[in-house]
């Protein structure tokens, strides 16, 4: 009995027809009555009755054809299984992020991730969370790391929570302490504050701008426009504040004074996101694992 005598059983069962049978498996019809033939010979039974062109299953049929679907079933998953394992030790993904968290939460997990899989190749694309939700929904990205909330209209995504993560401010030790209040930083004193700012489409920079505005004031920015890197450069030359993430000031606070928000303080929300119609690869998988149990 060979494999592909089953395949050629099971698609006469399901279409009834010779005919339409080898063209669903892009076969000739003659090699296919052969083959079919043979598995009979093979079995000591007929499987179909064949009455001018009405093709029905006998009982040896009947009997054959649920083992027969079991074992292509199995064989699929066989195929599946190992094509999956095959994808752990080569290819690639595509994860975005927002800088600060390429900066404070992904240098450790991608560490241990290509530790594991050192054949996996990583690609990663530094943007806004507005741009990452793009990028996902077009097919660029196999996964995203973005700031919740999602951004209104939003395409169809699948996003787990991954953290809850303070944000601090931080300042130039050559310069005047921010605030005088001894629980930190009240939003209310960055109006006496001159703000390094982030670019527009910064998730930070629309979270601290509406924090400020919400406490009765506009802020005013000494250099806006920067990425992460440039930021915290340009607060080590005392060139203003800037509200950052916490994790990002714990990594990169040399230079910097870290003073926390009083309370209730600003926070932010990290969710892990991918399309919701497209599973992501195996190796997107993995990773995607990983951040959720780090």
């Amino acid at each position: 009995m060979q494999f592909q005598q089953l395949q050629y059983f099971v698609a006469v069962a399901e279409t009834r027809h010779f005919t339409r049978a080898a063209e669903l498996v892009h076969v000739a019809q003659p090699s296919l009555s052969q083959q079919i033939k043979a598995l009979e010979r093979e079995l000591g039974a007929d499987l179909f009755l064949r009455a001018r062109g009405n093709i029905t299953l006998t009982d040896a049929g009947e009997a054959l054809l649920p083992l027969a679907r079991r074992i292509l079933a199995d064989a699929d998953t066989a195929r599946h299984e190992v094509q999956e394992l095959v994808q752990l030790r080569s290819g690639r993904v595509r994860l975005g992020a927002t800088p600060s968290l390429c900066t404070g939460l992904l240098p450790d997990v991608l560490r241990a991730y290509h530790d594991r899989y050192p054949g996996i190749q990583l690609l990663i694309e530094e943007s806004g969370s507005h741009d990452l939700v793009r990028e996902l929904a077009r097919g660029a990205l196999d996964l995203a790391l973005i700031v919740l909330p999602l951004p209104p209209a939003s395409p169809a995504l699948t996003a787990v929570e991954l953290l809850r993560e303070d944000l601090v401010v931080v300042s130039s030790p050559e310069a005047p302490a921010p605030g005088r209040a001894p629980g930190g930083v009240r939003i209310a004193d960055l109006e006496g504050e001159r703000l390094v700012m982030f670019r527009h489409g910064y998730d930070l920079r629309e979270l601290t701008v509406a924090a400020c505005r919400s406490a009765g004031f506009e802020p005013g920015f000494t250099v806006e426009g920067g990425e992460m890197d440039a930021v915290l450069g340009f607060v080590r030359a005392g060139l203003g504040v800037a509200v950052v993430p916490r994790m990002v000031a714990t990594r990169s606070g040399r230079g910097l004074r870290v003073t926390p928000l009083a309370r209730p303080g600003l926070h932010r929300t990290i969710a892990l996101a991918h399309r919701s119609d497209v599973a992501p690869p195996r190796a997107a998988r993995e990773l995607q694992r990983m951040l959720l149990e780090r």
